[in-house]
């Protein structure tokens, strides 16, 4: 299994952060595979959402049923008084057919489908494995989180705990914060009233 933990479709788009710095000193937003490293290098935390990707795959001959998929908080307090940074905007997204909601701000959160799809169990192996996009939300609390995956093979089954290498995610509200935004090719952050 593994997890991309800002799983946007266009990250520069769609990725809202909380950072502790002036516009200043944040360099502009990036993209894919480099977001990771742009978000630890600034301190930063996923604003309003987080979207978060699983691959799910079998490792031997028998299919692997995903029983369910819960959330655990581990820590919820009250956002940080931080500027919040978007990517460019204007941009669409797309639903893709394994999206789950979950709601960080209610006292036990629940994983629920998207846009009508169903939800578990899901088959995968070795051969045909299964991407799981999970999108928590938080509006007026900052939350540490992670999900369990609970699943069974022949006569085996376990849980397997899904964070941020090795550490919660970590999303957090973002109401009434100064927002500032990056366009595609602009060279500085300006203030947007978005909040």
């Amino acid at each position: 299994m593994s997890t991309r933990t800002y799983a946007w479709d266009d990250p520069q788009c769609e990725g809202k952060y909380l950072i502790n710095r002036p516009p200043d000193e944040v360099s502009p937003p990036v993209m894919g595979q480099d977001v990771p490293g742009w978000v630890k290098a600034h301190g930063a935390i996923a604003a309003d959402r987080q979207r978060v990707a699983l691959t799910v795959q079998g490792t031997g001959d028998e299919a692997v049923v995903i029983e369910s998929l819960h959330v655990r908080v581990v820590g919820s307090s009250a956002p940080p008084a931080w500027n919040a940074y978007l990517g460019s905007s204007g941009c669409g997204g797309g639903v893709e057919t394994r999206s789950f909601d979950t709601d960080l701000d209610a006292g036990h959160p629940t994983v629920v489908p998207k846009a009508g799809q169903r939800g578990f169990p899901y088959k995968v192996s070795r051969s045909d494995p299964e991407v799981l996009y999970i999108t928590a939300r938080a509006r007026a609390h900052d939350v540490n989180w992670y999900a369990e995956l609970q699943w069974s093979s022949g006569g085996r089954q376990g849980t397997t705990r899904i964070d941020d290498h090795g550490k919660p995610f970590r999303t957090s509200g973002s109401q009434g914060r100064p927002v500032y935004q990056h366009l595609v090719g602009g060279t500085e952050w300006f203030s947007v009233t978005e909040n």
